[in-house]
């Protein structure tokens, strides 16, 4: 990971009959309705954020 990386989500599932602790996670992301984007710096703790809702997001973007 280079300094000051990006990477872009957008969330293409829905948080609907979803765990608990998925909504947050999608939240937490900045994602909370469908096809929104949300650019956030490319940390370890957001990288295992987008893993566990890796089935409701899809990455755009890595910078």
């Amino acid at each position: 990971m280079a300094k000051d990386s990006t990477v872009t989500v957008e969330q293409t599932g829905s948080a609907i009959r979803r765990p608990g602790d998925q909504r947050a996670t999608l939240i937490g992301l900045g994602l909370n309705k469908m096809h929104r984007r949300r650019t956030l710096k490319d940390t370890p703790e957001v990288r295992g954020m987008i893993r566990k809702v890796a089935h409701l997001v899809t990455i755009v973007d890595e910078s």
